[in-house]
């Protein structure tokens, strides 16, 4: 009976170690697998609801062609940005912008997601390049954080410290969070990726990433190189 029982519970450990190892295993490549397609039916999709009926690939050819529209939605992006890379494209984008910055509403929104596209994907403004530490929400709490820029304004005029505009994300949704202002003194530059902090960040610090080199305060000069 006893044997029965030890062996049982060595049983159990193993398929409950063994269900683990699966789901580590098959969660991460499941989750990949229902994001690229969910990613590839919207871009898919994008080019089809705006075409005429006319020109959709099931009326031209007789049959849907998969792919087609994500090929023609990355072909005019490339398009679009072959044409605003000369000075005809630059001047039709400059005028297209003008007359939406007359329409109230419409104005609001593009100006919005205009800044966050200039934020996120232009390398040459250094967002979320550095990966930094701070003391946050109180003094000997610390927190991975985002440096998105310099501070300017008014509120930087107003205070006698150079301030760095700050995001600290939140775990495990990276894409909510808080935006403060730390002085860039109180700056620690990490040597992690902004790819390895988010990973840090959205496990809950289950996922380390390897460490290089000890941390450094920073320089004023590079806070954003």
């Amino acid at each position: 009976m006893t044997r029965l029982s030890a062996f049982n519970r060595l049983l159990r450990h193993k398929l409950k170690k063994y269900f683990l190892t699966g789901l580590l295993v098959v969660v991460p490549i499941t989750m990949t697998l229902l994001v690229l397609r969910w990613l590839f039916r919207l871009v898919n999709g994008l080019l089809i609801t705006v075409l005429p009926e006319i020109l959709r690939p099931e009326v031209l050819y007789g049959i849907p062609v998969p792919g087609i529209s994500l090929l023609a939605t990355l072909l005019l992006i490339l398009l679009v940005g072959v044409l605003a890379a000369n000075i005809f494209g630059r001047s039709l984008v400059t005028f297209s912008e003008t007359l939406v910055d007359r329409i109230p509403v419409v104005k609001g929104v593009y100006t919005l997601f205009k800044q966050v596209a200039d934020t996120v994907l232009k390398r040459d403004h250094g967002a979320f390049r550095k990966v930094v530490l701070i003391e946050y929400p109180r003094k000997q709490i610390w927190s991975v954080a985002f440096v998105t820029g310099k501070s300017s304004g008014e509120v930087q005029r107003v205070t006698a410290e150079n301030l760095v505009n700050v995001f600290v994300p939140t775990t495990p949704n990276p894409t909510s969070g808080f935006y403060i202002l730390v002085p860039e003194d109180d700056l620690i530059v990490l040597k992690m990726t902004v790819e390895e902090a988010f990973k840090l960040i959205i496990s809950g610090g289950m996922v380390t990433p390897p460490e290089r080199k000890a941390p450094v305060l920073v320089k004023k000069a590079d806070v954003i190189e």
